[in-house]
């Protein structure tokens, strides 16, 4: 499991950088400034997500269930939080309306909490010598 978090998160990591670039460059004359910030907090929340998911990846604190957890939910947390957001700030350019599926930003946030939450339960369940 550890190999498919931490390919996962270079993946993630991947994208973000590429997409961060393409946000800064490519959509710059394409879309407003808020829409431009918009999807800059995609990319910055997949960053972090990418950096959260090396950690859950290469660590022996959390267990392998809780692992798997927020690995899942991490993954389509990330999907559907940022993917939306990208979604949404680029709209005006797409003949698709994302506004009709921006009700998956707040789950996807709402699934990246609960990633945060299940490793803290198993920090606090952990033995203090561990």
């Amino acid at each position: 499991m550890n190999k498919k978090i931490l390919i996962t998160a270079a993946l993630l990591g991947i994208i973000s950088i590429v997409l961060g670039a393409f946000g800064a460059h490519g959509l710059k004359q394409l879309i407003t400034a808020e829409a431009i910030q918009t999807f800059e907090t995609g990319v910055r929340y997949q960053m972090y997500h990418a950096v959260f998911l090396l950690f859950v990846g290469s660590t022996a604190l959390i267990n392998e269930k809780t692992k798997k957890m927020v690995y899942y939910l991490t993954l389509i947390g990330v999907i559907f939080f940022s993917g939306s957001i990208y979604g949404l700030a680029t709209n005006s350019l797409t003949s698709f309306n994302f506004k009709i599926i921006g009700f998956i930003t707040p789950i996807g946030g709402l699934l990246l909490i609960l990633a945060w939450v299940f490793i803290l339960i198993d920090f606090l369940k952990m033995k203090e010598n561990k």
